[in-house]
Order: C-alpha cells, then sequence, then structure tokens
C-alpha cells in the first residue's frame, strides 16, 4: 500500500469505495520537499546574469517577518527574481523542472502508490496546492490528475509579471476550494492528503482524511481532531 507502519488516530484513508475524489496536496506530501524555492533557484542557476536579482530579497523577507503574509512573500520572491522573463523561456525552464522532479526522486514511493490505487478504482484525482500555477499543472498533467487548483500569478502579455491572481490556495483557502471541487464531483465522497497544519481545516471536512509526513505537534493537532496519521516514504 506505500505506507509506513506508525499509523496514529483513526483507519487510514483508502480508495477501495469507488467513485470518489482523490484530493492530494503538493509540496510535502507528494514530493519531499517545498517545490517553490527549488524552481526559482533552479532558473537564476541556469542564467547566472540574473544572480543580481537576489539583491532585491532582503525587502521582500522583511516584509514577510512583519505581516507574516505568505502570499504576499510568494509574489514578491517570484516577481523580484523571475519577474520580466518570458513565457517562453519559462515555460522551457518548468519542463525541465518537472522532469528533474520525477527522473531524481523528488516524489515520495508512498505517495504515488496511493495516487496509482485511486486511478486504479476510477476516482477522480485533483491536485490542490499553494505553489503557483507557474509549473504545478505541468505536474499534474504529468501525473495524470483530472483537475489542477493552485495559486495563480499574471503575466503582461508574454511577460511575467508576478502578482497573485487568486489567492494563495493555503488554510481556510483551500476549505473554499473544496467546496468547488464538491460542486464540480457532487455527491462523491473525498479522500484528502496532506502535510501541513494548515491544511488540517479542509481535511477535517472530507469522508477520508490523512494526514502524513507532518510534525509532531501539527501530527497532534490532527489526531485530536479525529485525522488519522501516517508518514510517507
Amino acid at each position: 500500500m506505500g505506507y509506513s507502519r506508525r499509523m496514529e488516530g483513526l483507519a487510514p484513508a483508502a480508495a477501495t469505495e469507488s467513485p470518489a475524489v482523490a484530493l492530494f496536496d503538493l509540496d510535502g506530501t507528494l514530493t519531499w520537499h517545498d517545490t517553490l524555492v527549488p524552481y526559482l533557484a533552479g532558473y537564476l542557476a541556469s542564467r547566472p546574469r540574473l544572480w543580481w536579482r537576489t539583491l532585491r530579497l532582503p525587502p521582500a523577507l522583511l516584509a514577510y517577518a512583519i505581516t507574516r503574509d505568505r502570499g504576499r512573500l510568494k509574489s514578491a520572491l517570484i516577481r523580484a527574481l523571475l519577474g520580466g522573463e518570458r513565457r517562453r523561456e519559462l515555460d522551457a525552464w518548468t519542463q525541465r523542472f518537472v522532469k528533474r522532479l520525477r527522473d531524481r526522486g523528488g516524489l515520495r514511493t508512498a505517495g504515488l502508490e496511493t495516487l496509482a490505487r485511486h486511478r486504479a478504482c476510477g476516482d477522480r484525482l485533483v491536485l490542490l496546492s499553494a505553489s503557483p500555477d507557474l509549473y504545478v499543472p505541468q505536474i499534474g498533467e504529468s501525473l495524470g490528475f483530472d483537475w489542477v487548483l493552485c495559486t495563480g500569478v499574471a503575466w503582461d502579455g508574454d511577460r511575467l509579471e508576478g502578482h497573485l491572481t487568486t489567492a494563495n490556495r493555503r488554510g481556510e483557502e483551500k476549505v473554499r476550494c473544496l467546496e468547488a471541487v464538491r460542486l464540480r464531483y457532487p455527491g462523491l465522497p473525498v479522500a484528502a492528503y496532506g502535510n501541513s497544519s494548515s491544511d488540517l481545516p479542509h481535511l477535517r471536512l472530507t469522508e477520508r482524511p490523512l494526514f502524513v509526513n507532518g510534525s509532531r505537534r501539527s501530527r497532534r493537532r490532527a489526531v485530536a481532531g479525529g485525522i488519522p496519521c501516517d508518514d510517507w516514504c
């Protein structure tokens, strides 16, 4: 099944009843780590002429230290490091980034096995991520998801502008996204997977939640809320 033996709480979400919706988080759930920073750093690494843009980072980090607004920080990082870049160059990098993520062990085996199990059952596969639509839709397509919900970023014609065009798909915003999923797939139970304490609000509202790879503190919160926990390798 791809699960470890460190289950806590209730029985794990399972792809044994169909049809259903399988709702997956990306960073830390299907992947081992965050994806945005490697995406930004990888693009700069291939273009040394752009490294001067890192001088723009301190104001963005200082603003985050004051506001704790992750959406604002995300937009600031994207604008600082990628603002003004052409779509064709970013699209080419995205293709390499997604291939590298899959080919170099960036995805958790247990996550992929769980995804495959849901697919075999004929479930609808939905990827819900706070990461930006610079690359999340391409990851979703490569993994065979039916629908991808992620944070949108703005373009100015053919060049990246970088401000967010949607709310940051995190925390309570994922609750609103879950409502959209239910409208799109009415009557289907939802099996949901997440790894962050910010995923707990929408996981609590699903029929088959599973909290994976969480910190000790967030696992305690999940179990207290009736959500089973596991570690995926």
